[in-house]
């Protein structure tokens, strides 16, 4: 048997699928009217569902700026108390379609980009909900550590509504 062919294509599909731009979940609509200036700068991690790449981090900040070429970079930080250390990972994202439209592709491992969707974004950029590629991510965000209950209650009814797993939240400690 030839391995060729079958490497190839394996390796065709990999690279159809790392370039595929992600799309948000099944009936979740990224907001529109994004302004993307106005969102840059450090958000504070509120809450998250639990996923591999933050498990058990504290603090947790993600800060945006503009990239040179049309982008956003992204800086994810958060404090691992049990190896008594920060983590940092640098990434980037583009928009899968008009700028004005809260829908990224977000990478941080080569080719590979992952979904992030702006789901409820307040008036004044102060607190965001965000969604990853499927109903398995889920952050809310905010500019200060903490968000007012009533903030937290009605970003928290909105994910519930579109059926993301709002009582499995993690809490973040900052």
């Amino acid at each position: 048997m030839k391995l060729w062919p079958v490497v190839t294509g394996v390796a065709i599909a990999l690279t159809l699928v790392a370039c595929k731009s992600p799309t948000p979940p099944k009936g979740v609509q990224p907001i529109t009217g994004f302004d993307a200036s106005r969102y840059l700068g450090k958000w504070y991690e509120v809450a998250r569902l639990e996923n591999r790449f933050e498990r058990g981090l504290e603090k947790v900040t993600a800060t945006y700026g503009k990239r040179s070429d049309g982008g956003i970079s992204v800086l994810n930080r958060g404090y691992d108390p049990l190896k008594r250390k920060w983590n940092e990972s640098e990434g980037k994202a583009y928009y899968t379609g008009a700028p004005t439209t809260a829908a990224l592709k977000v990478s941080f491992f080569g080719p590979f980009y992952g979904g992030y969707n702006v789901i409820k974004l307040d008036d004044d950029y102060q607190y965001a909900l965000v969604s990853g590629p499927d109903r398995d991510y889920l952050w809310i965000l905010s500019r200060t550590p903490t968000i007012p209950d009533a903030v937290k209650q009605d970003y928290l009814n909105t994910a519930r509504s579109l059926g993301f797993r709002v009582d499995e939240l993690v809490w973040v400690r900052h």
